[in-house]
């Protein structure tokens, strides 16, 4: 493969907690291929049910979120999504429908 049709697509799984086998809770697509819009979110289900089955589906994890314990008093407050992790995989532009 020639790397000028290597184009990244990169997902965002937010976990119900810091198991990589735990629930999807949330999610975000984003496709460098040009072939889809650049978030890809059209559904209301998750792409996956857990990190692993990304995996299993050839998506490689490169970062995932520090694990800060909540500072004390505040261990049920509502924030952000805290359990992020991000993947990515290389897709050969040749091989995608025209």
């Amino acid at each position: 493969m020639t790397t000028d049709r290597l184009r990244q697509q990169v997902l965002v799984l937010y976990l119900s907690d810091s198991a990589l086998d735990s629930y999807v809770v949330g999610w975000a697509r984003y496709d460098g291929t040009g072939h889809t819009s650049p978030t890809t979110g059209d559904s209301d289900e998750p792409p996956y049910d857990t990190g692993v089955a990304a995996l299993l589906d050839g998506w490689r994890l490169f970062q995932a979120a520090q694990l800060i314990p909540p500072y004390p008093g505040h261990e049920y407050d509502v924030s952000f999504l805290k359990h992020e992790f991000f993947f990515e995989r290389i897709v050969d532009t040749r091989a995608l429908p025209a």
